[in-house]
């Protein structure tokens, strides 16, 4: 297999390589480039944060990314830049470097090529949210008052011609790869029936989770598929019926997606992961991996979403809430994938509460999801889902039950709340016990009556300082 890129602006060509192996170790190891830092090895902590710019039928995207679970196969035909390649053709630094020097944004220095590379590409992309694009890179000195002013600092420099250039020197790579153990298709139509051949592959979307599994667990994960050159699963259609996610559609796209339709499951989105894991995880391996702690399938279960499952050229739908059977068991035959993910329009009365031990990039503890439809002041239907709460992504049928047909008012809240002890039955773990669990679940329905019954307003109480 050979896996082509630009790296600093060069063209690069790597062969005889493992298809697991990381970016990371490939840069520091092979290429001699240390700006590039491990810290977590894991996804997060944005030292090892590079740019990875590449083109497709959405356009140029210039995306901040974690070199420790990037495997170089998903780099192939992509351009990639490293703090050593920030500079121009000149040796002027990139304004983001130089605000850095002139606010002092570093201390010890370790953490500074990750959030100097975290800023080059929101400045590249035009964004100014800093307390959003820098929440994936952490800093052991605390030093985040003088990065913040670098990062504003910088804000009103022209984009690097640099960088731009790179999306117009991409390599070509319309031939699908394929070496012993790998297979990098181009294709639904080719992948499709190569699973079905080989259903015991790995399949490869952004590697959030994947990743992990190698650096942590030293798994031999082979063979593997990497689907993310594929350009229908990155489709997003939307009707007047509802909109048709691709399965391979990272998560920012898809909080900009839905965020006119249901902001509030936008908006979790936001807290999903940092910036890097939001660009490189999709929708499909979210779904896909079943955890019951997973926080879009709530969601997509309030929501009432449908799965489109494919095996070979055979299709099927399903509610996504019969896609979860049990823990680490899913609704899916050998060979058989998520191709795509298909919500209804409907009014937004969608609400979400995510309960973590750390605002940003943390794994829930609870995640409630709530859908109830009121009309003349009685509730006409109900779609209540959690994660965390089970062993997998679950709707409170009982509870739902016991608020459809009944005056929308706090007694009839307080009956529902009752019955959360019907549908669930939490455990106790690290991150919370089933007591906590249990009443807060009861808490979030309240929580959305008094919400409701206030009208919109912001959650003074989920924003940040």
């Amino acid at each position: 297999m050979k896996i082509e890129f630009l790296l600093n602006g060069e063209a690069v060509s790597v062969e005889n390589e493992s298809p697991t192996r990381t970016l990371l170790d490939w840069l520091r190891e092979n290429r001699g480039l240390n700006g590039t830092k491990e810290g977590c090895y894991e996804g997060d902590c944005g030292a090892c944060s590079v740019m990875v710019t590449s083109q497709d039928e959405n356009g140029t995207s210039h995306l901040a990314m974690n070199a420790c679970i990037l495997f170089l196969p998903q780099l192939h035909g992509k351009a990639l830049r490293t703090v050593e390649g920030l500079a121009d053709d000149q040796g002027n630094l990139h304004p983001v470097q130089q605000e850095m020097i002139d606010h002092h944004g570093s201390q010890c220095g370790f953490c500074t090529p990750g959030f100097v590379m975290s800023m080059a590409a929101a400045h590249q992309s035009g964004q100014v949210n800093h307390n959003d694009t820098l929440a994936g890179n952490l800093c052991r000195c605390t030093g985040y008052a003088p990065i913040i002013k670098a990062a504003k600092a910088a804000e009103a420099a022209p984009k690097s011609k640099t960088l731009a250039a790179d999306a117009a020197n991409l390599p070509s790579i319309d031939v699908s790869q394929q070496s012993h153990g790998a297979f990098i298709p181009q294709t639904t139509a080719e992948f499709a029936p190569w699973y079905q051949d080989n259903p015991n592959a790995t399949l490869i979307g952004g590697a959030t989770d994947v990743g992990l599994w190698v650096n942590k667990l030293f798994r031999d994960i082979k063979p593997v598929v990497f689907l993310s050159q594929i350009a229908d699963l990155r489709e997003i259609v939307e009707t007047p019926g509802g909109i048709r996610i691709g399965a391979g559609v990272t998560m920012n796209r898809l909080r900009t997606a839905i965020q006119p339709r249901h902001p509030d499951f936008a908006e979790m989105i936001r807290r999903f992961g940092s910036t890097q894991v939001r660009n490189a995880a999709t929708i499909g391996g979210n779904i896909a991996n079943g955890s019951p702690i997973g926080d879009s399938p709530p969601a997509l279960i309030a929501l009432g979403a449908i799965l489109r499952l494919r095996q070979g050229k055979k299709l099927r739908e399903i509610p996504i809430e019969g896609f979860f059977i049990a823990y680490g068991k899913q609704d899916r035959d050998k060979g058989e994938f998520v191709e795509s993910i298909f919500i209804p329009t409907q009014p937004d009365n969608l609400k979400c509460y995510k309960l973590s031990k750390r605002f940003d990039q943390d794994i829930s503890a609870i995640c409630g999801c709530f859908n109830i439809t009121i009309t003349d002041n009685s509730v006409t239907d109900a779609r209540i889902a959690f994660g965390g709460m089970a062993a997998t992504p679950k709707r409170a049928s009982v509870v739902e039950s016991t608020l459809i047909g009944n005056p929308w008012n706090e007694a009839t809240v307080r009956a529902a709340m009752a019955k959360f002890a019907t549908d669930y039955h939490p455990i106790s773990d690290m991150r919370a016990s089933d007591k906590y669990r249990a009443h807060t679940a009861q808490n979030m329905l309240l929580r959305y009556f008094y919400e409701h019954q206030s009208g919109p307003k912001t959650r003074v109480l989920e924003q940040r300082p």
